[in-house]
């Protein structure tokens, strides 16, 4: 059952920081989950969430320093020692540790590093450092447990015991020569049940297995875990030694991440914002695709003065003029979001061409369809002339028709260029579909009506 935070507790913790009663502080905090103090000290002061930090035990703060938003873990760390941040970081796995480290200044870093009391832990988090974020090593982890395939049962056995001591779960264990190369991965099934101690790891291993390089893009890795349902995956540098792990836990938060900024994308955010940054941050992350949307707007208003004329010689057209603009945005919408969806998940199949045929197949389907609930009810719903409503009825299934190709063709021309798809499921796809909905919708009712 989910923890629920009261306004109670709220209240308790925050007399319990006034009288400075440490003890019963932490019997009130120690049974509750990490992840529900993190929200507990979102409640509370800097002073009162840092004050919290320093009673609690090292092992129980360091969790809680994960779950923090960014503004509230920047400004708890600014109040504690290099020595106090260390000591955090002892508590955690290397990938963890590193990411809090990366986001110190660099004097502070290089003090907390000194620090730090494990000196083969801190090697790994430096080793980790130089790994851009988004890569698989920026996010895999230094702890894993590996044997060596000339070991036997017995020595395996015995190192594996050493090494799973300083690892929270182990999810997989890694076989790897002489020079640390990966060779494939040992079942713990098939250890236990081999019935000779002296027998060879290299006569039991399994050989197959999915791994990554150092370099492969988050994303990727995300995809490949996705595919074949693993719970962690090996990583090896360019010489195919084992250098870490990736876990699902770690590709959980890839997967939110990218779909929070895919979804910021299609919304007309430039940038990656959360709903409590500063107005300019907020402004600067919105004003792009605004603008962009304004000058689409005086595109529009240019495009119908070109058509003045015909709009006061046949005023019903213009009635039509926002149905037409609303159907171009929402189909170009949804065939260019089926897409992208696609080229994430990478289950989009075909050539470009079959692609195109199937769009327009299903386009002239719902087209033909939506044009004529549209002729029937603007005949006899909103006594339309007979011509008004012929021309309203083609003009929409071209539109439907031409705004699915550009919502089709759009984000796989940008995938092909490198620039993120999800542009093309916002602002993008549906200014430029409302330009061309207008200027096809009177452009068909001027060769008609020729005005």
């Amino acid at each position: 059952m989910e923890f629920k935070i009261s306004k109670e507790l709220i209240s308790e913790v925050k007399e319990l920081i006034q009288e400075k009663n440490d003890h019963k502080l932490e019997l009130v905090l120690n049974d509750i989950h990490h992840a529900d103090i993190a929200e507990i000290l979102d409640e509370l002061d800097f002073d009162d969430a840092t004050y919290i930090f320093k009673v609690l035990d090292s092992d129980k703060t360091a969790e809680i320093l994960l779950e923090l938003e960014d503004d509230l873990r920047e400004n708890i760390l600014s109040r504690l020692s290099p020595k106090e941040i260390a000591e955090e970081l002892d508590e955690l796995e290397t990938n963890d540790a590193a990411d809090i480290i990366a986001e110190l200044s660099q004097e502070i870093k290089a003090e907390v590093i000194s620090e730090l009391q494990d000196v083969e832990h801190a090697k790994d988090i430096v080793d980790l450092l130089r790994y851009k974020e988004d890569t698989a090593g920026g996010i895999m982890h230094k702890e894993l447990v590996k044997v060596n395939e000339n070991w036997n049962v017995l020595t395996c056995v015995k190192e594996m015991r050493i090494q799973a001591e300083n690892i929270s779960r182990v999810h997989s264990i890694y076989v790897v020569d002489d020079e640390d190369r990966l060779k494939g991965r040992l079942s713990l099934k098939d250890l236990l049940t081999t019935t000779s101690t002296k027998t060879a790891i290299s006569d039991v291993y399994i050989r197959k297995l999915n791994y990554v390089n150092v370099d492969a893009e988050d994303v990727e890795v995300a995809r490949i875990m996705q595919k074949y349902d693993l719970e962690a995956i090996p990583v090896v540098d360019e010489l195919g030694r084992l250098v870490g792990r990736i876990t699902i836990d770690d590709i959980v938060d890839v997967i939110k991440e990218e779909a929070d900024q895919d979804y910021q994308l299609a919304a007309g955010i430039s940038q990656d914002v959360e709903a409590d940054d500063s107005i300019m941050e907020l402004t600067k992350a919105r004003l792009p695709w605004l603008v962009l949307a304004l000058l689409g707007g005086f595109i529009t208003v240019r495009v119908l003065g070109l058509f003045e004329g015909a709009m006061l010689e046949h005023g019903n057209l213009f009635f039509f003029t926002p149905l037409i603009a609303a159907m171009a945005g929402n189909v170009g919408v949804q065939s260019s979001a089926i897409i992208v969806q696609g080229l994430a998940n990478d289950t989009l199949s075909g050539s470009l061409f079959n692609r195109l045929i199937k769009e327009v197949s299903l386009s002239l389907l719902n087209g033909v369809i939506l044009a004529s609930i549209l002729f029937i009810g603007s005949h006899f719903l909103l006594n339309v002339e007979i011509m008004i409503g012929l021309i309203v009825t083609i003009a929409l299934i071209s539109v439907i028709v031409i705004a699915s190709l550009i919502g089709t063709f759009i984000p796989l021309l940008l995938d092909k260029f490198g620039i993120d798809p999800a542009l093309a499921t916002g602002p993008f796809i549906t200014t430029s579909n409302d330009i061309c909905g207008i200027l096809i919708y009177f452009s068909i009712a001027k060769l008609i009506l020729g005005f």
